[in-house]
């Protein structure tokens, strides 16, 4: 991608606002290459740009989640300031989102729960948790085909 057609960038099409950043919106550029419409760019960053996926030592990752505690039904909903945004039922009390957000993370990257624990985040809606026994590769892979 050009820095020229990156500056250019109109936002997003079918977004509410500019600044949301989702998967669910169509970016479109100024910069028309053959068509009125304008050619795509990609302001979203990627899941190795955005940082919201690190690995960790002995064959595990490190996970950065924005969570949404007691939303409609459990769903990853793309990438949030350099985290992967999931929606979750639970509430924020006495560590059930905490606990659900393990369990949903256990079963998305095929582990038991006892290999996923939070490293940060006890009480912020920005956590990181450690998942053990998954490659850096196989994850990166299973987060692009939810967040696609």
């Amino acid at each position: 991608m050009s820095n020229a057609s990156s500056q250019n960038c109109k936002g997003l099409q079918g977004a509410p606002d500019a600044q949301k950043r989702t998967a669910s919106y169509t970016p479109v550029c100024e910069q028309a290459a053959d068509t009125a419409d304008g050619v795509l760019c990609n302001p979203l960053p990627s899941l190795v740009d955005c940082g919201c996926l690190e690995a960790d030592r002995d064959n595990g990752i490190l996970v950065h989640i924005h969570v949404q505690p007691r939303a409609a039904k459990n769903a990853f909903a793309g990438i949030h300031a350099g985290a992967v945004k999931l929606r979750i039922t639970a509430p924020p009390v006495d560590g059930k989102a905490n606990a659900m957000i393990a369990e949903i993370l256990a079963k998305m990257f095929h582990v038991s729960k006892s290999a996923v624990t939070l490293v940060s985040g006890q009480q912020s809606r920005r956590k990181r948790f450690r998942v053990a026994g998954i490659s850096y590769d196989a994850a990166l892979k299973i987060l692009e085909t939810l967040l696609s």
